[in-house]
């Protein structure tokens, strides 16, 4: 069933595949009139036809997330066209898998332009339109790799920090001036993905993200609900969580573990379709590439950890109740064991 969420108008950056595919159909399947933003025409295209299917409004723009001017203008048409913007999920990206030292300095600073600055630029459009209104959400789909970088993807991982903490600061100016504008941060595992048939790379194997993997479709719930429930921080995945604390309490352990383990675990011998990478030119723009990668076989479908992190109040309401309950019954039954006093004979 489609739920309807009147007046309800979101941006997506990175709208044309992968994650941000499946977050502009989750929000289309919930009623928002979507806004999709990313480079690829076929994948937009695709995209935003898939939102109206689902009983929602479309409007795409294919743009660079590192061009502000064309960002701002394509804010302006899809509010023009949709309505006033009450969301806006910043999903974009660029990626590649090398040895920092195999990196050249363009593509370095290409994937922090896009990764983080795509970001910076997304959430400077997005509090032009709210601010002035003193409405709206804006959320930082980030990674656990925010938090620990891993080896073969320091650009990624220092842009990924790098939004962490600028989020942080632009929290505490809205929090200053008692804005109502929430920004909000997703926290995400490893994803099945197209990243991983166009990942800037010379390996012989084939990239894949790091065990273990989920769908996208978990993933996209859990933010959409973030959406809607504003929070300061959702992580996604168990593997999110124990990478985070276990940074935050054994680093060394885990500079010694990756240093191990983390190039292998992000590389298989499976055959899958290489597209090129998309550091300068999207792979979508002719042919739609859809939201899963080559990895459906080892996905998880559901992430009982968003699932219980969503439905927190659900289940301490639950969880009181329960405790109440025990406690009734055993003082009951404490009532029924207490031995009878003793009746004298006369």
């Amino acid at each position: 069933m489609t739920s309807t969420t009147s007046g309800r108008v979101t941006v997506v950056t990175g709208a044309s595949a992968g994650v941000g595919r499946v977050v502009v159909r989750e929000l289309g399947r919930r009623g928002h009139a979507v806004g999709l933003i990313a480079r690829g025409a076929a994948g937009l295209q695709a995209a935003a036809e898939e939102v109206v299917r689902l009983g929602g409004r479309a409007s795409w723009v294919a743009v660079d997330v590192t061009d502000l001017d064309a960002l701002r203008q394509a804010a302006g048409r899809i509010s023009s066209e949709l309505g006033p913007l009450t969301g806006w999920i910043n999903t974009a990206f660029v990626g590649g898998l090398r040895y920092f030292w195999d990196t050249d300095d363009a593509t370095f600073r290409r994937i922090t332009d896009v990764t983080y600055h795509g970001y910076v630029n997304g959430t400077r459009v997005a509090l032009e339109h709210m601010r002035p209104r003193n409405h709206g959400v804006i959320i930082q789909v980030g990674s656990a790799m925010a938090f620990r970088g891993i080896p073969l993807q320091a650009a990624y991982c220092g842009a990924k920090h790098a939004i962490k903490g600028f989020t942080e600061s632009v929290i505490t100016e809205l929090r200053h001036e008692r804005s109502a504008v929430r920004i909000c941060m997703a926290q995400l595992p490893a994803v099945n993905t197209p990243q991983f048939n166009w990942n800037d790379t010379e390996f012989d194997e084939h990239p894949m993200p790091v065990p273990p993997i989920f769908q996208p479709e978990p993933v996209a719930r859990a933010i959409c609900y973030l959406l809607e429930h504003p929070r300061r921080s959702l992580w996604i995945g168990p593997s999110t969580a124990y990478t985070i604390l276990g940074n935050r309490l054994v680093p060394r352990l885990l500079d010694w573990y990756l240093g191990r383990s983390g190039v292998d675990s992000q590389l298989t011998e499976e055959s899958g379709p290489r597209w090129g990478t998309n550091i300068d030119q999207p792979r979508d723009e002719r042919a739609d590439r859809g939201a899963h990668g080559m990895f459906d076989d080892r996905a998880h479908a559901h992430d009982p950890w968003s699932w219980t992190s969503m439905h927190r109040r659900e289940l301490g309401i639950a969880a009181g109740v329960a405790g109440a309950t025990a406690m009734i019954i055993s003082r009951v039954r404490r009532g029924f064991a207490r031995p009878r006093p003793r009746q004298n004979g006369g």
